[in-house]
């Protein structure tokens, strides 16, 4: 018996460990700094061979996807769950594919990541599933911790006050405490209302300057040339919460219309009501002197898509329809928010009612 296991020790110690090549990823800044929606993220995808080597002359692909959806603890941008946030393939020299982008949730996201030889066979193609993680932004549990604690303050205070007394006057329809209580909650619910429909009437005004439609349609071409190069901007100028939006960019040359394809284009995605950075990529044209990604605008706002080669520069306007969340995600909002003040109240009745004397 020892002889055997003994055997089977060597034999598994001197079983050679087969390496597989790997996509290595870095990320700026550390995951615990990234803030949602705030931070833009500069990505490093680096392909390596089994034996640590960098794969030369390579196309890498990457399709980044949101974080699934929680039912039960959903995210700012509960559309924006589950779904792709961007798309593109890039010829990488060095085998390392960089861009900056901001994530829009907390979460699991998923990179989808292939690399393929630019010369057929140099070496296998191969696919790789990478994932990260992004903490909440700690103001959001501040926040909620702060909401929490008024739902419980006014739910402890009320159950006091139905906790007292309940002795009715003959001209009286209700105690005394009943009715301020009543009354206090009449004021609130004017106020509340007052704010939904003030807010209503704003997002109102917001959405007359966003399409109204869901469909994505394809403008004119922006142009800007010299007398070496012509630069264009093409793709979709209208975009929806949820979905990719197709954006390309085309190098060539203004008197034969050969394409160009040596030179860098400075790519860059702002939205226009923070002009905040969203997207940034420095890229290389293909073959057709063109580059193009896929992008998805997930806070509904306007976006200005740039492009700059050399002395020209290119732009054109995304107007993105906003979807509202869906109402089952409010109500278990409303949900938590109910039982929160339903335990401050339960906690100020028994509380009034253990501190009466017993007659």
């Amino acid at each position: 018996m020892v002889i055997f296991v003994s055997l089977m020790i060597w034999l598994w110690k001197s079983t050679p460990v087969v390496s597989q090549p790997t996509v290595k990823i870095q990320i700026e800044p550390p995951l615990e700094q990234v803030i949602p929606d705030a931070t833009l993220v500069k990505f490093q995808l680096q392909a390596l061979d089994a034996s640590g080597g960098i794969y030369n002359d390579a196309l890498i692909g990457v399709h980044i996807s949101a974080p699934r959806k929680t039912p039960w603890f959903t995210s700012d941008f509960p559309i924006v769950e589950g779904t792709e946030l961007l798309a593109l393939e890039a010829y990488a020299p060095k085998g390392k594919l960089e861009f900056e982008q901001v994530l829009p949730i907390r979460g699991n996201y998923e990179l989808a990541v292939t690399v393929t030889p630019e010369v057929t066979g140099s070496y296998a193609p191969f696919e790789q599933s990478l994932k990260i993680n992004v903490p909440e932004n700690p103001v959001k549990y501040r926040n909620f911790a702060v909401l929490a604690v008024i739902l419980l303050t006014i739910g402890a205070f009320s159950g006091w006050i139905l906790g007292g007394d309940q002795t009715i006057a003959a001209t009286e329809i209700a105690p005394q405490p009943v009715r301020m209580l009543l009354s206090g909650v009449t004021l609130l619910a004017i106020a509340a209302l007052l704010l939904v429909n003030f807010s209503a009437e704003m997002a109102e005004a917001t959405s007359h300057s966003h399409p109204e439609t869901g469909e994505v349609i394809s403008s004119s071409p922006r142009i800007e040339k010299n007398e070496t190069m012509q630069l264009e901007i093409l793709g979709d100028t209208k975009a929806v919460v949820g979905k990719l939006a197709t954006q390309t960019v085309k190098i060539t040359n203004p008197s034969t219309g050969e394409p160009i394809t040596d030179v860098q284009i400075n790519l860059q995605s702002v939205a226009n009501e923070s002009n905040g950075l969203m997207f940034a990529y420095q890229a290389m044209p293909d073959l057709n002197g063109q580059f193009t990604w896929k992008e998805q605008f997930f806070d509904g706002a306007p976006h200005i898509i740039t492009a700059n080669v050399m002395q020209l520069q290119v732009s054109h306007e995304i107007e993105v329809e906003g979807i509202a969340p869906p109402l089952s995600v409010r109500l278990i909002s409303l949900l938590y928010f109910t039982l929160i003040f339903v335990v401050g109240l339960s906690a100020g009745f028994w509380g009034k009612r253990n501190t009466q004397p017993i007659l």
